[in-house]
């Protein structure tokens, strides 16, 4: 896509497409699916329905999520390198298919909640072995 085919984020449309798009990476990478998939099982349509409430409650304050995302991943056995992964994906699919100040914003939320997973798992990180 073009950077003159690129949009900004203003709906929730725009949310359905990044977790979908994104998702169907998630989907074909070899080392993010085998952690995900046997937890979700048959129930994507269903997960990537609670993702899209997700982002829309961070990103366009929609107030449809209610649920508490760390509780959820913390019985997952993610590693620094699945966290690394996750962003890099996350960030290529908005640079591939959005611009603008709300893009920007949901890689500084995806960082930040990768940052704040990492710690409470205890996954050694040079942002959190830099204040010891």
């Amino acid at each position: 896509m073009t950077s003159s085919e690129k949009r900004e984020i203003t709906s929730v449309a725009d949310i359905e497409l990044l977790v979908y798009t994104f998702y169907d990476k998630v989907r074909a990478d070899a080392l993010l699916f085998p952690i995900f998939d046997p937890v979700i099982k048959n129930n994507w349509p269903a997960h990537l329905q609670k993702m899209v409430r997700f982002w829309s409650t961070l990103l366009l304050y929609t107030r449809e999520y209610k649920d508490d995302p760390l509780t959820s991943h913390m019985p997952l056995p993610l590693a620094k390198e699945h966290f690394e992964r996750w962003l890099a994906l996350f960030h290529q699919t908005l640079d591939d298919l959005f611009i603008g100040e709300i893009a920007e914003n949901a890689k500084k939320r995806a960082f930040s909640i990768a940052r704040i997973m990492k710690a409470v798992k205890g996954i050694e990180t040079k942002e959190n072995s830099a204040a010891h």
